[in-house]
């Protein structure tokens, strides 16, 4: 993240400015010291004009991506931030779908919305959650699915004692 950022000639002042949030928190991330979540990297990639996929996958380019359930890697996994993420089989660094297993935890604390550039589209693989979208709530139970536009304020939430599952595909959109 910090060679992106180097190579856009931003200082972490300059990107944690456009990104909305403190240089502390940029450095931690750059560091590797904090786990963050999907739209708090998706901010950060947007601002470098760079793909999601390219600070999730560190995979050389393929015509054929295979990833076996078992060789999978959890991500972000966080007491801080309440969901862990899986990368499913990225065709490329640079791919406009992004596909990625969210385990929501039920002792989620975050409730602030977030955004992003990317149109999402949602499958509930297990358990239920409430999407809240743009000030609105629904409840989603296993194999329902929702598709939206990032832009506007959402967020998962836990909808009871017991975690949720979520296959989401972030796409991106032509501007």
């Amino acid at each position: 993240m910090r060679q992106a950022r180097l190579n856009k000639e931003l200082t972490q002042q300059e990107l944690s400015d456009k990104c909305g949030f403190t240089k502390s928190l940029l450095s931690k991330i750059e560091n590797g010291h904090i786990s963050v979540a999907l739209a708090t990297l998706s901010k950060i990639a947007e601002n470098l004009d760079l793909p999601l996929s390219w600070f999730l996958e560190e995979k050389e380019e393929k015509n054929l991506v295979i990833v076996p359930s078992n060789k999978r890697v959890i991500r972000g996994s966080s007491d801080e931030i309440g969901y862990s993420y899986e990368t499913l089989a990225n065709f490329s660094r640079f791919s406009p779908i992004e596909p990625t297993i969210v385990t929501i935890d039920p002792d989620l604390e975050r409730t602030e919305p977030f955004t992003h550039k990317e149109n999402e589209f949602i499958y509930i693989l297990e358990g239920k959650i409430n999407l809240n979208y743009d000030g609105s709530s629904f409840l989603l139970e296993r194999d329902d699915s929702a598709y939206f536009k990032g832009g506007k304020p959402h967020i998962f939430l836990p909808a009871n004692e017991e975690k949720a599952k979520i296959l989401t595909i972030l796409i991106q959109t032509q501007n």
